[in-house]
């Protein structure tokens, strides 16, 4: 082989060498600047949702009324609707939105067993109501029908009337319960509760800003999901080996 193709080989190899490296160089920067996109789009996600949080401590008008708590509501900041004895030995605290489908299959799946313990005076429940849906998916049912929850609250009927919710939930993207109408007529379905007390409490939104103010309370204390259930302080619904009969244990545990 002469000098001349020895060099010209040289040389091409060295030309494939310096196009390989730009192109490691060119690969380089492109999956930094996708890294970077990330980075931007997921920090821009946590921005939408500051929005909407933000958007959700306020009432369906905007405005900053006055926190109206509802009849008997306890605890830190009046924000928990009791359900259950006094000074019962075991304490369930849940978060809920009635707009949320998790929720209401663990309202289906437990219900007959938290009445049973309520009912025998070995369990308390603290209800507190968020309205996580209406900034999931926008709306206002969340919030409106937590508010006619806490004005049944007013009138003592809240267990029943929060089953009534439940087990007439819609479509989760449905924005049904945003209809006042249609929660006013849901209370035709406990006994009682139908009143013009009562319908004007709902139209109102008496408890709007108490609602929120629970919602903000959700988000401080650092829960993302609802149902979150509470027992004796701590977490178990996150538990997959939680039944009813698992929680029945807990409550007679407590109580011996």
């Amino acid at each position: 082989m002469s000098e001349k193709n020895r060099d010209g080989k040289r040389t091409a190899r060295e030309r494939l060498a310096v196009e390989r490296e730009k192109q490691k160089t060119a690969e380089k920067r492109r999956r930094t600047l996708i890294v970077g996109a990330s980075v931007v789009c997921v920090l821009g996600l946590a921005a939408v949702i500051g929005v909407v949080a933000a958007n959700a401590g306020k009432n369906k008008s905007g405005s900053a009324g006055p926190v109206v708590a509802p009849s008997g509501a306890q605890g830190k900041d009046s924000l928990a609707v009791p359900v259950g004895k006094d000074g019962a030995k075991a304490t369930l605290t849940v978060w809920e939105d009635f707009r949320c489908p998790a929720c209401q299959s663990f309202e289906t799946v437990y219900r007959p067993t938290l009445h049973e313990l309520t009912d025998a005076g070995k369990l308390r429940i603290e209800y507190h109501l968020v309205r996580l849906i209406d900034g999931n998916l926008g709306g206002s049912g969340s919030l409106r029908a937590a508010n006619a929850a806490a004005c049944a609250q007013d009138a003592g009927k809240f267990r029943d009337y929060h089953d009534v919710l439940y087990a007439n939930q819609p479509k989760e993207t449905d924005d049904a319960f945003a209809d006042n109408a249609k929660l006013i007529a849901l209370a035709g379905k406990v006994t009682g509760l139908d009143t013009p007390a009562f319908r004007a409490c709902v139209k109102n939104g008496t408890h709007d800003n108490w609602v929120n103010k629970s919602h903000k309370a959700f988000g401080a204390g650092g829960f993302a999901s609802t149902p979150t259930v509470l027992f004796n302080g701590k977490n178990i619904y996150a538990d997959q080996t939680l039944t009813p009969a698992k929680l029945k244990e807990m409550v007679e545990a407590a109580n011996r």
